[in-house]
Order: C-alpha cells, then structure tokens, then sequence
C-alpha cells in the first residue's frame, strides 16, 4: 500500500483517485472547490483541510490542475515545502513543456523527485482505468511511479526526459484536433451531397480515412451510439479544453519555428468554439461550428 496525495479532485482527478483507493492505496485527497471535496469524502478518500495537510506524509503526490501557474505556485507556495524529502511528485495536469521544465527543476531542487505524466482518454478512460499517459522524467522515476500509473491507465509510454511527456501530449492533441475538424467537414460536406450519415460511417471507418475522431468520437447522431452526438454533446472533452490544449501547441509551434499550418487552423477554430457554445460542450460539437 502507497500513501498518495491527490490534488484537483475534479472530473478527471476524482475518478483517478478512486481507482487508486480501489486498488488499496491510502490516498489523501484536497481540492479548493467545496463540491470537489464533498464528493471525495463521498467516494471514500480521505479529505485533508488545505494541500500541504494532504502531502505532508504522502510518499506520492499527485497533482491535476487546470493549468501551469497554478502547478508552479502551489509548488512554490506550500507543496514542495510540506512534503518528506525525496516524495515522488507526478504532475498529470496538462501545462506547456517549459512549465513543466519549470515544476521539475522546482521540485529537484527542493529535494524531490518528478515525472510529468499528462493523460489522454477524457472522463470515460479516467473512470475505466484506461488512460494514456505521456510521462516525462528519469528511468529510475518512471519506474517508481509505474506501479501507480498501471492503476489508472492502460496505456504508460516513456517519453524521455522532462518536459517530453508534455511534448507528446502537445502533439497528440492537435492531431486529434485536426481530425476531429477534418470529420465534421466530411459529415456536412456530405449531407450537402445527400449522403446519409451511416452510409459516410460505414465507408469511411472501414478505409483509408478511418480514425478516432470518427469511430469513437463521430459528431452526427447514430452511428457510434456511445459519442458525445448522441447526448447533445455533453463532454467528454469540452471545447474549452480543447482550445487550451491548442494553445499550448500554438506556443510550441511558434518557439521551436515549426511550420504548422493545419495546428495554427485548428487552434483558431477552436477558439472560436471555446468562445461561445463550445466553452461547456464536447469538443466534438465544432460540427455545429462548420454547418454555421
């Protein structure tokens, strides 16, 4: 048994924690929305009165946050203080590659060790335990915290060295952007043909233009009964997500000078979406973006 601290508590952090308490690990949550915490204590952990109570005999901590200010000050400000020396830290929000530079070098130097480990899979992965994590960090690390990872995820991919796990998350997600946009477009350019949707699905799905954003995230009612289309577009990954996501990849993109044209489209379609509807609905309602 591992004593984990858990820190955000939201719709993805929740379910995590959960699974690791099922699992038989004592796991110490907080959160700083009263509703978070509430529904913790509900689903059994341990609910400690402020972060620095939660790491302060934890050998693992773990942290998902909205975004890197709020890992780099909760690190600066009471987290790396609070915990034992050497406690494992593993950063799961999804923050830009040098924040995550930052918060490893933060905790190295405060005596700790730290792998960031973004995760793909959405609400559904993270309350099945078959998340995909991204993990950036040392050899000796990444197997220290493995154990762990493998409670709520299927799949655990070592990327390199810090920042990387960021780094592939980054790119992962644009590429997810950029076909989920790329399928909406068939699906109205087709109903403008007269193509019925299933008719497009069953096509597609089957050949060279199969992919996720179609077989498991298809934006049109009916032919994948478990998408975000069949439920008005209730996230799932919210728009707003995506678009901070994208965001992310705009920086890269514009740090390391590469040419990316389709990334830089879809981060402002997405902006826009985040901006009115999108902001609350799955990120595959950009559909009703593209139909105007």
């Amino acid at each position: 048994m591992t004593h984990v601290a858990f820190l955000g508590l939201g719709h993805m952090g929740l379910p995590m924690a959960k699974n690791l308490v099922a699992a038989g690990h004592e796991v110490h949550g907080f959160d700083l929305v009263p509703a978070a915490i509430e529904a913790a204590g509900a689903a059994g952990i341990s609910v400690a009165a402020s972060g620095a109570e939660a790491v302060a005999d934890a050998e693992v901590v773990v942290t998902m946050f909205p975004a890197g200010k709020h890992v780099i000050e909760a690190y600066r400000t009471e987290l790396l203080e609070a915990a034992r020396p050497g406690t494992l830290f593993i950063e799961s929000s999804t923050i830009a590659v040098d924040e995550a530079r930052a918060a490893h070098a933060l905790a190295l130097a405060a005596g700790h060790r730290h792998i960031d480990a973004p995760v793909s899979g959405g609400v559904v992965g993270a309350e099945a335990g078959t998340l995909a994590f991204m993990v950036g960090g040392s050899d000796d690390d990444f197997a220290a915290a493995l154990p762990l990872l493998e409670i709520m995820g299927k799949r655990i991919v070592h990327c390199g060295g810090p920042g990387l796990g960021q780094a592939a998350k980054v790119c992962n997600n644009m590429v997810l952007a950029v076909s989920q946009i790329a399928v909406a477009e068939a699906f109205v350019l087709g109903e403008r043909l007269g193509l019925e949707h299933q008719a497009l699905f069953d096509v597609v799905s089957q050949a060279s233009g199969q992919c996720w954003a179609l077989t498991t995230n298809c934006p049109v009612p009916g032919p994948v009964p478990t998408s975000p289309a069949n439920r008005d577009y209730q996230p799932g990954f919210a728009g707003a997500l995506m678009a901070k996501d994208l965001g992310l990849a705009l920086q890269a993109i514009e740090q390391t000078s590469t040419d990316a044209r389709m990334g830089r489209l879809a981060q402002e379609l997405y902006a826009a979406y985040a901006a009115g509807e999108g902001a609350t609905r799955d990120f595959s309602g950009i559909i009703t973006e593209i139909r105007g």
